[in-house]
């Protein structure tokens, strides 16, 4: 799995049993492969419009191909594993577009794109790949995301509490699991913003020295500002309502801009600006909460996973916005936090390959449920 934040590849190894709501899994080793400052760079450049070309997408999907295989190769040297002992390999791939109802272009076709082709994948590993997971859900007339739902409703439903599931990656969504659910009672979406902003921003004021808020450190030194945060919150998106999805179209450099002018006419200090920031993240998930999901279900726990996890002022006001319902972590039922998302495309894979559906209309408002992503089959030795 890469998300949007462009901070590189988190790879996981499971042994899975079963599928469906039989499946069980045992998560055996995660990591994180950093993307090098070059690769940060070119991905940049191709997600945005202006600046990507047809070249440099079909070199990069090859490049980001070689780099996904190494770190499958990884992890499983981690876990002590041959690509012989692999018997599937998921690859959600790097989003560099995500475009779900439709652009300015010619036909303003609904389209979205993940590289890093999974037939190098396969061809370097020399295991059975699954990839390109969003397209299928978009055929069935979704928006391609969020597709993690499934697996929350896999791994996470209960039948004594209603569970938020929150993931805070470069976008941060949220999945709702009411207690004694059916799949058809999960519903999903994207709720703006995740860690994705705040790097943008520490990149900006730090002219690159730095890529991230350490723990938080930088919005902990800061003080939000409230006008301008509800000012962000004006913004469409957040009023929208579900199923919807949303990436670095939306909450990208447009935005950065309209935040670091608004932030330089009221006179915010460097750090001001992050815990702002910061800030929206938490808000607007709970602004969303409070629109969508609070008028519908009584929410028993929030369950956080995702890079956000680690930046421990944010989760502090996530905590706040939820009080007194009591905020977990994956970790805490035996999924890392970090690794979640990789978790999710492991089992997605093993669905595919089952030939289980696992998109939820709920959650991407496709027609009805399909079986998700292209298989890549593993070499015949000649």
């Amino acid at each position: 799995m890469a998300g949007t934040s462009f901070d590189g590849i988190t790879a996981a190894v499971l042994q899975i049993t079963g599928c469906g709501i039989e499946t069980r899994i045992d998560l055996l080793e995660h990591a994180t492969f950093p993307y090098d400052p070059e690769i940060k760079r070119v991905l940049l450049k191709v997600s945005t419009p202006e600046s990507s070309s047809v070249e440099l997408v079909s070199e990069l999907n090859f490049v980001i191909g070689e780099l996904f295989a190494e770190a499958a190769r990884k992890i499983a040297e981690q876990a002590g594993l041959k690509p012989t002992d692999i018997d599937v390999i998921g690859s959600h791939g790097q989003t560099i577009y995500h475009s779900p109802i439709g652009g300015q272009t010619l036909w303003g076709a609904p389209s979205t794109l993940q590289i890093g082709e999974p037939c190098i994948i396969a061809e370097r590993m020399g295991v059975t790949t699954v990839a390109d997971f969003r397209a299928r859900d978009i055929a069935a007339g979704g928006i391609g995301a969020p597709l993690v739902p499934y697996v929350d409703f896999v791994l996470f439903r209960s039948e004594e509490k209603s569970r938020l599931m929150v993931n805070i990656g470069g976008i941060a969504n949220v999945t709702v699991v009411p207690k004694s659910c059916t799949v058809d009672d999960v519903f999903a979406f994207d709720t703006g913003p995740g860690n994705m902003l705040i790097d943008a921003v520490v990149r900006e004021i730090t002219q690159g020295r730095e890529e991230f808020d350490r723990d938080g450190r930088m919005a902990a030194a800061g003080t939000v500002h409230e006008g301008l945060i509800e000012e962000l919150l004006e913004h469409e998106y957040f009023g929208t309502e579900p199923p919807k999805s949303t990436g670095r179209e939306l909450f990208g450099q447009e935005f950065l801009t309209l935040l670091l002018g608004r932030a330089e006419a009221l006179g915010l200090s460097d750090n001001d600006l992050v815990a702002t920031a910061t800030a929206l993240t938490p808000r607007s998930i709970e602004a969303a909460c409070k629109r969508f999901v609070f008028p519908t279900v009584n929410i028993d726990e929030v369950i956080i996973s995702g890079g956000g996890t680690r930046n421990e002022t944010l989760v502090g006001l996530l905590k706040e916005c939820f009080d007194p319902v009591p905020v977990l972590h994956s970790d805490d039922y035996g999924i890392s936090s970090v690794a979640k998302e990789a978790v999710a495309f492991a089992v997605l894979a093993n669905e595919t390959i089952c030939g289980g559906s696992a998109n939820l209309p709920g959650a991407t408002g496709a027609r009805r449920r399909t079986i998700l992503g292209k298989i890549v089959p593993a070499s015949r030795n000649e």
